[in-house]
């Protein structure tokens, strides 16, 4: 369920109505305060933001908006940490408070607000589900999720936080293999909270599957290997891949196991593309957007990507559910050219956790600056 707020014909809002959720990839106090989420709400019809250590490090290091908060924190003698910890929940509760119209029209489906547990717990299943518990009483608002990396320790803390009955969003997926897996901990977490008598039906997830930095990194692979054939193999894997995450999606869904849950009340796992924004300047900046148009789904946009699409994409309606073949093609393709899927994206998955602690160093970085700065 979409939910369009525009009264223009734009192509937000022929997103929108494809069934396509557009949640902006990007948080900032200044944001907030400013009414400019509210004015995206309003007019380029976003339903969600997601947040990252990324996005937060860019927030604290420009302006003043969080100045008067870093002077409080640093009177009360606060650690870098918990530092961190009272600015990224409270400006993820406050964006929260401005989805909370958009989370009661669309019952619960979208007006989320997302914030990530520490990427450093990655492989510490149970590190991971602490603090997730701790930031979602923390922020205490029915609209967050938690986000939680798909590693194969993060599947265990998937389970345990639905379990708990708190909304995930589950980050940094590449392979259809570790899809599958999200999905199988997802109805697992929903199972257990079954037999705890939690009401399946305040419990929210959608799955992030990452598709411009496939690319990327097959595009790389495709240049060492040279000649016509992988030249014309270029820019295709991600939206390959992600099509056929949705094939993954609507299997799972249909199977025995996840209709019982939904007819006691639980619902689906949307999947999410992530990484929408387009790396190489060559490539039309909307391209996986409109690639990847389907009911259901959550497209993450930057606000690039998203100033983009209203401007001038083109939403055609379902661009993915007719492509599998050809989608399946694509990744074959790539195999006999020596490729591999499995190392392509097992190199993803790490590489993404190193830069998401590279990404919190630098907020801690930031936040320790400013702290010593008020303390003056």
């Amino acid at each position: 369920m979409t939910d369009a707020t525009s009264t223009t014909a734009s192509p937000t809002a022929a997103l929108s109505a494809a069934g396509v959720s557009i949640w902006l990839d990007d948080l900032s106090r200044e944001r907030i305060t400013s009414g400019g989420l509210q004015k995206l709400i309003a007019e380029k019809n976003v339903v969600g933001v997601t947040t990252n250590p990324t996005i937060f490090a860019a927030a604290l290091s420009k302006g003043e908006a969080y100045d008067a908060q870093v002077r409080e924190l640093a009177a009360r003698g606060l650690s870098v940490d918990d530092a961190i910890f009272e600015i990224t929940t409270d400006d993820v509760a406050n964006a929260s408070d401005v989805f909370h119209e958009v989370f009661e029209r669309s019952n619960g489906v979208d007006g989320r607000v997302s914030i990530e547990v520490e990427p450093g717990l990655a492989h510490d299943a149970k590190a991971t589900i602490e603090a997730a518990k701790k930031l979602s009483a923390k922020i205490d608002k029915q609209n967050v999720m938690i986000k939680i990396p798909a590693t194969v320790e993060g599947l265990e803390a998937i389970t345990e936080t639905i379990a708990a009955g708190i909304s995930v969003n589950v980050t940094l997926i590449f392979s259809l293999d570790r899809y599958r897996q999200v999905i199988d901990a997802y109805l697992t977490g929903l199972e257990k909270a079954r037999e705890a008598g939690i009401d399946l039906s305040g419990i929210h997830s959608v799955a992030s599957f990452f598709v411009s930095r496939v690319d990327t990194e097959v595009d790389k692979r495709l240049s060492a290997v040279g000649g016509e054939e992988a030249e014309s193999l270029k820019s295709k894997a991600g939206i390959a891949n992600a099509r056929l995450a949705y094939e993954v999606y609507e299997q799972a869904f249909a199977d025995e196991r996840a209709k019982k849950l939904v007819e006691a009340g639980a619902n689906e796992q949307r999947p999410l593309w992530a990484s929408t924004g387009v790396k190489d300047p060559s490539l039309p900046d909307t391209l996986y957007v409109e690639a990847l148009v389907a009911p259901n789904v959550v497209n993450t946009m930057p606000e690039k990507t998203l100033d983009a699409t209203f401007d001038h994409g083109t939403i055609t309606g379902d661009t993915v559910t007719g492509a599998y073949a050809e989608s399946k093609e694509v990744l074959d393709r790539l195999a006999a050219l020596g490729i591999s899927y499995d190392d392509v994206t097992e190199t993803l998955e790490r590489e993404g956790v190193e830069k998401f602690v590279v990404s919190w160093g630098e907020l801690v970085e930031t936040v320790k600056t400013a702290l010593e700065g008020a303390a003056k």
